[in-house]
């Protein structure tokens, strides 16, 4: 490569972010505009929505032993740490996302989003 020629940038591997982008002259194009990034829609996800995950919605938790586990029946009453009306908790993949209300759709159990849990990650 002569002196003239003009030399391509290359990314810092170091920091977390996007490539910067290059023309076809090698000069770097203005950064995309962050509104320009967060319009995505759903079919920008299309390439995931055939990944299995696991949907647990937990309505309580109560401890016990094995032999108290053992005696319990069908028609057995078993106490759990929530009241009624309160939040249960839904996981994805034992991580939680959200909280929630049961519901009945027709015949059958449902949950309602109520508060969708975030977490900053570094």
């Amino acid at each position: 490569m002569s002196d003239n020629e003009s030399k391509v940038p290359l990314p810092d591997l170091e920091r977390s972010g996007d490539m910067p982008a290059v023309d076809d002259a090698g000069t770097l194009a203005p950064p995309e505009p962050e509104s320009d990034k967060t319009t995505r829609g759903a079919a920008d996800l299309e390439a995931l929505f055939d990944v299995p995950v696991q949907v647990s919605a937990v309505l309580g938790r109560a401890r016990m032993e094995v032999g108290e586990l053992l005696k319990l029946g069908p028609g057995a009453v078993l106490e759990l740490d929530r009241k009624v009306g309160e939040a249960i908790d839904i996981y994805v993949n034992n991580r939680l996302v959200a909280r929630g209300e049961v519901v009945l759709v027709e015949d059958k159990l449902g949950v309602t989003m109520t508060e969708i849990i975030t977490t900053d990650r570094n």
